[in-house]
């Protein structure tokens, strides 16, 4: 009985070492795909023609939800850091 308790106690002192846990990197890179496709919907929007001015730049996509989905990936990776393991915050 000693025993079991012995073990469970060194297991828990290996993980307290650790500053992040799975669920950690699973906020994390749920962050990182937020900014990925954050970035990926600003791009273009140019115009072929330096002469010619395109409106694509003004588009919906990049001036609204491309700034909103980098606002909420920064808000998730705050959210990886910060939160405490094991605890329901």
């Amino acid at each position: 009985m000693m025993k079991t308790k012995e073990v469970k106690n060194k297991n828990q002192n290996v993980e307290d070492l650790f500053p992040f846990h799975k669920e950690n990197y699973k906020y994390l890179f749920l962050g990182l795909i937020l900014l990925a496709l954050g970035f990926i919907l600003m791009i273009g929007g140019g115009s072929d023609d330096p002469n010619k001015f395109s409106d694509a730049l003004f588009d919906t996509q990049r001036l609204t939800i491309a700034p909103l989905l980098l606002i909420a990936g920064f808000a998730v990776e705050m959210w990886a850091v910060l939160k405490r393991p094991g605890h329901k915050n």
